[in-house]
């Protein structure tokens, strides 16, 4: 058959090796289930395309088995699985007359069904012995949560075998068959359309847009160049009467970016992993210098937390703060130890598993080598659907980001600096962060007693309500230092004139 011709002469390893695999659970089902037994779900997209074509090869491979017949070309147009198709009035007609015309050109026995699928798998099969469906989900979808390749269907449904070739498939592994194997697919995957949905959902992605000087009609690269597979999905938002190559939307990164003026303010939770920091056997030096650079930005910072190596810990510290801070930042407890639960607690905040990873699998090999096997390639599993990495010449591995989320792997000062700097650079390149006026300080010492300033100061935070204005000891002996923080240096320079004037001249110093 020309696919299965197709894959095994190509150069592709990994792609023979995710066909090779898909085969296995197509040949497995034909095994286990009789012909009418099973049906293909089946809608115009990329995947179900690409199901589509395994289940050919598929079912040549399985009776040439059957015959013990060497020529696995006969029969090659014979395709008696059942089909199904839900078509929708909000379904582009694009893909309307790309699943008619593949219907045809493969002889599919097709089920058109114009109800919901939930109503719609009832009636089909309340009429058909149907006990298994061919699904072309994949890791990453967001029906693909807590699937395997074998999943039973959901309690409320009508009882039937999900089976999902490709669940373990990526972007790239979709593109790669399509091309190699030389098979149709939507006209829409060349207008820049990455995930097809409704028409009413569904625009070009706007990383493939094709930028031009002259504002004229605007042009998109097609689908299998986009760079980064996790990204597919970006076209999947409510159309807008903006231009798509613009901002799809005023928020970006969980962050509201239209109108940000002066008073605004954008804050950070900061959460630290381990339990060493909590016996007191290391000390935690990242917190503060963190904080100083998040300020440096503008960023205030709402809380720095201290939690357990408990990937429950980490879940519930994260889910607190990933809806009340514009960003939360989270170190320790990544690697492969058995400690290192960070980034699992990360995928069960946001109720997503941790699946694998194979751009960041080839940055873990190039860093490790074949060591990354075993327990160590459970590192190359991230939170599925929701991971963003992002890349720096300077860093061997790139950061992790979970939506508003971001997994630093720092362990000293050293390391925080740069990968800081490489994320801030990434960020900024592209467009995905606010930076805001840095905040400004000013110290006064003074040897007065904490009594005597207290009033005065109490009066200052009400007069000044734009200014931090903290007081704190080195030693309890020692001068008390009090800090005015703000945005504003005038203001400052206001209200640490009005603290002076309550006092006798040179009762206050002002330090570094």
């Amino acid at each position: 058959m020309e696919i299965d011709k197709a894959i095994r002469e190509c150069d592709d390893s990994r792609l023979k090796t995710k066909y090779t695999n898909a085969i296995y659970v197509i040949k497995r089902v034909l095994a286990l289930y009789s012909i009418q037994e099973v049906a293909l779900s089946f809608n115009g997209g990329k995947d179900s395309t690409v199901l589509l074509h395994l289940l050919r090869a598929g079912y040549v491979l399985h009776k040439a088995e059957e015959s013990s017949s060497q020529d696995v070309a006969d029969g090659e147009n014979t395709f008696p699985i059942r089909t199904i198709y839900f078509e929708t009035p909000t379904v582009f007609p694009e893909i309307n007359s790309f699943t008619y015309e593949t219907a045809s050109t493969y002889n599919l026995q097709m089920d058109i069904l114009r109800l919901d699928f939930k109503s719609g798998l009832e009636a089909l099969l309340k009429a058909n012995p149907i006990r298994a469906i061919f699904l072309g989900v994949r890791i990453g979808d967001p029906t693909a949560v807590g699937q395997e390749q074998f999943s039973p269907s959901s309690p409320g449904w009508p009882p039937f075998m999900r089976v999902n070739p490709i669940l373990d498939w990526s972007y790239r592994d979709v593109w790669a068959f399509l091309l190699v194997c030389k098979v149709r697919y939507c006209s829409l995957y060349d207008q820049g359309y990455t995930s097809i949905g409704s028409i009413h959902d569904t625009v070009p992605n706007a990383l493939l847009c094709i930028r031009n000087d002259n504002n004229s009609e605007q042009k998109f690269r097609p689908a299998y160049l986009l760079a980064d597979g996790r990204l597919e999905r970006s076209g999947r938002v409510k159309k807008f009467s903006a231009p798509v190559c613009g901002k799809l939307s005023s928020v970006c990164n969980g962050l509201k970016i239209e109108d940000l003026n002066s008073n605004n303010m954008l804050t950070a939770s900061i959460i630290a992993v381990g339990d060493e920091i909590l016996f007191g056997t290391v000390e935690d030096k990242l917190g503060s210098v963190l904080c100083r650079k998040l300020h440096s930005i503008g960023w205030a910072t709402s809380l720095l937390a201290v939690t357990r190596n408990d990937i429950d810990s980490v879940a519930e510290e994260v889910e607190r703060r990933k809806s009340t801070n514009d960003m939360v930042f989270i170190y320790g407890g990544v690697g492969p130890l058995h400690s290192d639960v960070t980034v699992a607690g990360v995928a069960k905040a946001f109720g997503v598993r941790m699946a694998p990873d194979e751009e960041f699998e080839e940055h873990l090999r190039h860093l490790i080598g074949e060591k990354c096997t075993g327990d160590k390639n459970e590192m190359a599993q991230l939170p599925e659907g929701i991971t963003e990495l992002f890349h720096h010449e300077q860093l061997p591995v790139p950061l992790i980001k979970c939506h508003n989320v971001v997994i630093l792997t720092a362990t000293n000062v050293a390391e925080l600096d740069l990968q800081w700097h490489c994320l801030i650079d990434s960020l900024k390149s592209n467009g995905d962060l606010v930076l805001m006026a840095p905040f400004v300080s000013k110290c006064l010492t003074t040897t007065l007693s904490d009594v005597e300033v207290a009033q005065p100061l109490s009066k200052l935070c009400l007069q000044f309500p734009d200014i931090y204005i903290g007081g704190y000891r080195g030693s309890r002996k020692g001068p008390l230092m009090i800090r005015f923080e703000g945005k504003d240096l005038s203001r400052i320079e206001a209200a640490s004139q009005s603290l002076c004037q309550n006092f006798q001249p040179g009762a206050f110093t002002e330090t570094e």
